[in-house]
């Protein structure tokens, strides 16, 4: 009994830990802008591909941040990833990001 409370509790936590707030409320203002201010606000995607329904799916890979290790000092960066989903009417309509 207590092995499964241990489990669930530490389901819980890493579920909770999953998700950024502060880039969940940034990526909010992109919704709904079209491709040219898209493209003036961040540059050319590093990658884009065609969504089945019509639209497209922009890629963005960042570096945010980083950690510095003891072995000479090694710094290891955090490579981020913006991903925007544009409409039919080329238009962002939804946006996710991974690794940040």
């Amino acid at each position: 009994m207590r092995k499964s409370a241990w489990l669930i509790a530490i389901a819980l936590l890493s579920g909770a830990c999953s998700h950024n707030p502060y880039l969940d409320a940034s990526l909010t203002r992109y919704q709904g802008k079209d491709r040219a201010w898209i493209e003036k606000e961040l540059g050319a995607p590093d990658a884009k591909t065609s969504r089945f329904f019509g639209g497209e799916k922009w890629t963005y890979n960042r570096i945010a941040g980083g950690k510095a290790g003891p072995p000479l000092f090694n710094f290891k960066a955090n490579e981020c990833q913006l991903i925007l989903f544009f409409n039919k009417d080329e238009m962002v309509s939804d946006s996710s990001y991974s690794g940040c």
